[in-house]
């Protein structure tokens, strides 16, 4: 009986340490681990802004977000559609933040609510806002950030000039406005706005429906009495 115990006691013992050095020895959880380091140590940082969703832009990330979507859309035609016509407008590719700002609004059907809501005569048409619900409610969302100047010495106000608007008062950096637009239908241009907004496409056709808009009536404010509706859609 005695001996049986002992060799009871001795398998017992056997088993117990082998799981023991079975455990010592097992290599998952350490492969696991080193497996996540190297991944992280390998993927670049950039990847995070490339992958960033099209709602995550903010006044905090403004030119990192739009350089990295300007980079993946690279479009430079977009037509302006209207009742009085069409307008088609080449963006310049040397003012990369405006043209990349453009062309996100333009995805995101931001425009396709707006008007042109000031409307002076033989200056310039100016859009990119509406009292519409959803105008505002985009506006809100992106938290109304701004874009820093692009000034070009070749990119001026001339006749069919596309310029962003700004704010004039407490605004020393020139920031532009990333929603309102205005293009210059004065003839002989508006160079005395050159370096003070930031010029960044032309009207390549169309020229006969900024006329049309710009005999419409409007109220002392320069706004239209009707509405002049767009739609914005990106062409190549």
């Amino acid at each position: 009986m005695k001996t049986y115990n002992i060799c009871f006691l001795f398998v017992l013992l056997s088993v117990f340490y082998q799981c023991k050095d079975a455990k010592k020895s097992s290599p998952i959880k350490t492969t696991l681990y080193k497996k996540k380091k190297i991944n992280a140590e390998k993927k670049p940082k950039e990847e995070k802004k490339i992958e960033k969703a099209w709602d995550s832009l903010n006044s905090k990330n403004t030119e990192v977000f739009l350089t990295e979507f300007g980079k993946q859309n690279t479009a430079t035609k977009i037509l302006i559609k209207t009742d009085f016509g069409n307008i088609k407008i080449r963006l310049y590719e040397d003012v990369p933040i405006h043209r990349a700002n453009f062309v996100f609004l333009t995805k995101i059907n931001y425009f396709n609510t707006t008007v042109f809501y000031r409307v002076a005569k033989n200056f310039v048409i100016q859009g990119g806002n509406s009292d519409e619900m959803y105008t505002q409610k985009e506006r809100r969302k992106y938290g109304n950030y701004l874009l820093k100047p692009e000034f070009r010495k070749k990119r001026n106000h001339k006749y069919g000039a596309l310029a962003a608007a700004r704010q004039w008062e407490k605004n020393p950096n020139k920031l532009s406005s990333p929603f309102e637009f205005y293009i210059v239908h004065q003839k002989n241009g508006a160079h005395h706005l050159d370096n003070e907004h930031t010029v960044f496409g032309e009207v390549i056709s169309g020229f006969d429906t900024m006329d049309k808009i710009s005999k419409v009536k409007v109220g002392d404010d320069e706004w239209p009495i009707n509405d002049v509706k767009m739609t914005v859609e990106i062409l190549n």
